[in-house]
């Protein structure tokens, strides 16, 4: 299997996963290096159970496939991953993070404020 197929099935995984759709995903930019974590950090053999198996996580998924899952879906939300030993992926990827625009908020200290700006109501617009 190619990265590009790999990568498709990953994007068609995280949209399950994070309730985004796969443009929303796809406009973070992070869809390639995103990947890339999983695959390094689940393992070459698990990350590809999680891809191939990725239609039949349910309550019901049992293993080592729902961590798994949980840590991409972490991943999404707040540009870290969960560990061990947790890390930020990237700058960007914090300021990306689903939890942002799942809540209509900016990531902080990623864009110019003016003075007062934390007074103004949230963007309306989730990216969902």
């Amino acid at each position: 299997m190619t990265a590009t197929d790999d990568t498709r099935r990953f994007a068609a995984l995280s949209a399950r996963l994070t309730g985004f759709d796969e443009a929303a995903l796809e406009g973070t930019g992070l869809v390639e290096a995103y990947r890339t974590v999983a695959s390094e950090q689940l393992g070459t053999r698990r990350f590809q159970r999680l891809l191939r198996e990725e239609g039949l996580l349910d309550e019901r998924t049992t293993g080592d496939l729902p961590e798994a899952a949980r840590a991409v879906t972490y991943l999404w939300y707040t540009g870290s991953w969960p560990g061990p030993p947790p890390f930020v992926v990237s700058p960007r990827a914090h300021a990306e993070g689903l939890v942002w625009k799942a809540a209509g908020l900016v990531a902080p200290a990623t864009e110019p404020q003016v003075h007062g700006s934390w007074s103004e109501p949230p963007f309306e617009g989730s990216g969902r």
